[in-house]
């Protein structure tokens, strides 16, 4: 038996159909959403978005806590869940108003369903950061909620996320010691911007590979905009875009505060310092270089050991099991990986007969 903890944070929960939110959401909105629900889809996946057995006997994969539960928390040996809902995208639709009511809907349905189901699961408030007056507000109602445990937000959108329209967001997380996750799929949707700053690609294939372009922008943004030394216990975390462009990105910020801190007078310290004491990033998907020493390099270059956080991405096409993640790290990696820096991340409690990494 496995004794070591393994925490998920990226957990795609999903609703049954369009109906089951209704109790949760006002009237006024009913129709919209079911005539548009959270952003119509663009790209066409030849592959599809899901794992072909992770189809319940009815409704979307996700939506079946029992299947999750046996698929994934139990065949994997998981402790921890953490739900992050394919509705991240809502802050990029349209019609704030909706969008905020949809993000409160969403938060009720998840808190009172859920997270009733099995105390693996762990919840993730969900905002409508294009309009941060209504996001504080939410993070407020759920702040202080025991199982809701970190905010997330789409790498989409149209304003970078260190520019100061942002802070009031940044210092409510701090203050509820929630970290912030930002995750993609909603790259050139509703009122997002092309999903490069040339245009947009052609294809599934062009997009799902580019997507770390929007994390690399947001990064810059918020190290340059002085948000981790304005919040220094703000935490961030970097879902599903790779790790191997964070390197460049810390030696390239590093270089330039050489010769332009005067332009960020703010800035105390090197912008790797803030990076490697509060960004943190997921291993789905992790890099596949030819050699494996390329591979143990990078994480070395990103301090793995306190910057990385295991995550399957289930029920997507491109799942990774714990196990297949935990192999594919040397042995010094796989404690702090696959749960250790997540437990302190998200104050979790260490579970029963789970012995603390040495």
């Amino acid at each position: 038996m496995n004794k070591r903890v393994i925490v998920d944070i990226d957990v795609h929960h999903a609703l049954k159909s369009s109906d089951e939110l209704l109790p949760f959401l006002p009237r006024t909105w009913h129709n919209e959403w079911k005539a548009m629900g959270v952003i119509p889809a663009h790209y066409y996946s030849l592959i599809g978005a899901y794992r072909k057995d992770a189809y319940p006997e009815s409704g979307p994969p996700g939506s079946d806590p029992a299947l999750m539960r046996k698929q994934l928390l139990d065949e994997n040996g998981i402790d921890y869940a953490i739900l992050t809902t394919d509705a991240i995208n809502i802050s990029v639709y349209y019609n704030p108003d909706y969008a905020n009511a949809v993000a409160a809907a969403y938060n009720e349905w998840t808190a009172g369903y859920w997270l009733q189901e099995d105390s693996r699961f762990k919840g993730s408030i969900l905002i409508n950061n294009s309009d941060p007056v209504a996001a504080v507000k939410e993070i407020h109602r759920w702040g202080d909620h025991p199982d809701m445990v970190q905010i997330v937000m789409p790498s989409a959108s149209r304003t970078l996320y260190g520019q100061r329209i942002f802070h009031p967001i940044y210092e409510a997380a701090e203050q509820y010691g929630l970290p912030i996750a930002i995750h993609p799929t909603a790259e050139g949707r509703g009122i997002a911007p092309e999903p490069t700053n040339a245009g947009y690609p052609t294809r599934y294939m062009e997009w799902h590979a580019g997507l770390s372009l929007s994390y690399i922008a947001h990064l810059i943004s918020l190290v340059c905009e002085g948000v981790f030394e304005k919040f220094p216990d703000f935490k961030l975390i970097g879902m599903e875009g790779g790790i191997s462009w964070l390197p460049n990105v810390i030696w390239t910020l590093d270089n330039h505060y050489k010769s332009l801190r005067s332009s960020v007078p703010w800035l105390t310290k090197y912008p790797s310092e803030y990076i490697m004491n509060q960004v943190y990033l997921t291993t789905q998907p992790l890099e596949e270089p030819e050699k494996k020493e390329y591979f143990l390099q990078i994480l070395e270059m990103i301090h793995a050991e306190k910057t990385l956080l295991y995550s399957s991405d289930y029920p997507h096409w491109d799942f990774d099991a714990a196990k297949t993640v935990e192999l594919s790290l040397p042995k010094h990696l796989r404690a702090p990986v696959m749960g250790e820096t997540a437990l302190q991340l998200f104050g979790l409690k260490r579970p029963v007969g789970k012995e603390a990494a040495e």
